[in-house]
């Protein structure tokens, strides 16, 4: 594993595309994840870490450190799945239950998921998250990420983070026993 502060002297030594093809080694397996649990399928988180690490290499001359490098792209790969739920809500002017039944389908319908029943019922109740706490949710839960650092990304509290995350856990909670 490559240190954060490494990727950012090479970049300002020069090293532009060594430093950025870094960056993608590093963190572009996380990411994808965390898209991929915020939009359902395959296709769209792949756009979206597509549309992050643009943004970050236009964006890389200005990063100011004054947060960590992976909080900074996670914010970015975050605001980039908000964004497109948003739109896509808007787009097919779907209510929310209908926009919540096209999520779970992506799951569901996509062909890239391999898990079991219960892997399959807790993606399914993640995706009726709202985005915000979906993201919340996926950080923590499956990134292990600290509330701090969650906070930083979303740019929220940490007791609104904290708060937030317990929520949507209790929620999934009560899903799953109803289920099984």
């Amino acid at each position: 594993m490559i240190d954060d502060s490494q990727i950012l002297r090479l970049f300002k030594e020069g090293e532009q595309t060594q430093a950025f093809n870094l960056l993608v080694r590093q963190y572009s397996k996380r990411l994808y994840w965390h898209l991929r649990e915020m939009v359902g399928s395959h296709e769209d988180a792949d756009d979206l870490l597509q549309n992050t690490f643009i943004k970050t290499w236009k964006s890389l001359s200005n990063f100011r450190s004054e947060s960590g490098l992976y909080t900074w792209l996670y914010r970015i790969a975050t605001n980039e799945a908000l964004t497109f739920l948003k739109r896509e809500r808007i787009n097919n002017k779907f209510s929310f239950s209908s926009y919540e039944t096209k999520l779970v389908n992506k799951i569901t319908t996509g062909g890239d998921y391999s898990g079991d029943t219960i892997q399959l019922a807790l993606q399914k109740e993640i995706m009726k998250l709202p985005d915000k706490q979906r993201a919340i949710f996926s950080m923590r839960y499956f990134q292990e990420m600290e509330y701090k650092d969650i906070a930083e990304i979303t740019e929220s509290n940490p007791d609104a983070v904290k708060a937030s995350y317990s929520v949507a856990y209790k929620k999934i909670e009560a899903a799953l026993k109803k289920e099984f």
